[in-house]
């Protein structure tokens, strides 16, 4: 009788060892741990949702997403010092481009991510994807390509008498400023002294850049001369003038051009957010169209800005991690999210052609359903930037001193691009 209950107490107990063992797996619910860092909330909260899909997704690899945002420098610095010491890293984090550079230095402590990135390059904007490479490995998946386009103000436009279809070149844009302030007073563009989006665009559309392909640095060459000097006759002639607030993401700009204060600003495509959340008034009345061109043949935009999440070598997860981060950023759903959710014009070009994308939501109902048929046309010409080490060197002397000496102190420009150039090297 003993021995009966002795061997029916071990198979219960072999059996309970087998339901819990089972109940131990994700397929039960047991997540794993993933860890991302960010500094900014709206990528924080992209990502939580596509968690929450990836479980839906992946009931036997579900994951826990335990996401921070950080401000911008805190968020680079922890993740510089962390890598570097060889402990605190998070599995994935976000680099924002102008910092790439630094985590790039010798011996990247990142993830290869070509087994994700390779099989999908015929869809994606390759360009996009090189800003963080190194050495044939890519260690960034962007959320956006960035494409720069100008936002015109189609009613104070119309009050000038000035078609928006027919400002092709940079000259035609500047004498097109020169009517719009004769007929309204207003100016036909803001330029910004504390960033770089008024003037990078421009550069590398006209063939040049801060640092050529080789990482060496080409901010005084001819063509960055041009363009600077443009600027500079512009707000000397009044048609710009210079951003309330430095800027275009200040709290002075949005509520200049909510007002209706300048008949046009160029940015990138992402900058469609900016409109929707911080200038509602103007819902209806802007139009996006193409960049102009310093001569014919020049491409009529350029990928501007960006932010590649990156897995880090200290992650215990990498492969999962991966898959995930494909799922998010690379798979044409994860693109169409990337829309849906932030507003970005996503990397993946077949997603662009999706009926998805063009579904109402406060993007479309602000700037109407053609979006994404504009920007199709513009796919050819969508001109590189050239991402290196040395550009966070860079962009930190355009941002400090290059843009205001020359916009606002109106200093000679070949003058602050040379200073400029050689305190880089």
């Amino acid at each position: 009788m003993k021995k009966g209950i002795t061997v029916t107490a071990t198979l219960a107990l072999a059996l309970m060892l087998v339901l819990s063992a089972c109940s131990s797996g994700n397929s039960s619910g047991k997540a794993t741990k993933v860890v991302f860092w960010t500094f900014n909330e709206l990528h924080q909260q992209f990502f939580e949702s596509m968690a929450d899909k990836w479980n839906e997704a992946h009931p036997e690899e579900k994951i826990k997403l335990v996401a921070t945002t950080f401000p911008y420098d805190d968020n680079h610095n922890k993740l510089q010092v962390a890598l570097q010491s060889g402990k605190g890293a998070p599995d994935m984090a976000d680099i924002e481009i102008s910092k790439i550079g630094n985590f790039l230095k010798g011996e990247p402590q990142l993830v290869p991510l070509n087994d994700i990135v390779e099989p999908n390059k015929d869809n994606l904007v390759m360009s996009r994807l090189d800003n963080y490479a190194k050495d044939g490995q890519y260690y960034g998946i962007d959320y956006h390509v960035g494409a720069e386009v100008i936002y015109y103000n189609k009613e104070i436009l119309d009050k000038a008498g000035v078609d928006a279809d027919k400002i092709i070149t940079w000259d035609d844009y500047e004498a097109a400023g020169k009517q719009v302030l004769e007929k309204t007073g207003k100016p036909m563009a803001t330029v910004e002294t504390t960033d770089q989006w008024s003037y990078w665009p421009l550069v590398v559309q006209h063939g040049s850049d801060f640092l050529d392909k080789d990482g060496n640095v080409t901010l005084n060459d001819q063509a960055n001369v041009e363009v600077l000097t443009y600027l500079q006759k512009l707000v000397k002639e009044k048609v710009a003038v210079v951003a309330p607030g430095g800027f275009h993401h200040s709290e002075e700009y949005y509520g200049f051009m909510n007002g209706g204060g300048a008949a046009s600003i160029w940015m990138p495509m992402w900058y469609m957010g900016r409109f929707t959340d911080y200038m509602p008034d103007l819902k209806g009345k802007i139009i996006i169209k193409p960049m102009p061109v310093f001569k014919q043949g020049e491409m009529r935009s350029s990928g501007m800005g960006g932010t590649g999440t990156v897995i880090t070598n200290q992650s215990k997860n990498q492969e999962l991690v991966k898959k995930f981060l494909e799922f998010a950023k690379v798979s044409k759903e994860g693109n169409i999210e990337i829309w849906k959710q932030l507003g970005f014009d996503p990397i993946r070009t077949d997603a662009w052609t999706d009926p998805a994308m063009n579904e109402s939501n406060k993007y479309t109902d602000y700037f109407g359903k053609d979006i994404f048929t504009f920007l199709s046309s513009l796919k050819d010409e969508i001109a590189p930037t050239n991402i290196k080490e040395k550009t966070p060197a860079v962009s930190d002397v355009i941002k400090t001193k290059a843009m205001f000496q020359a916009l606002n102190d109106l200093k000679d420009p070949k003058q602050v691009l040379d200073d400029a150039a050689s305190s880089i090297k």
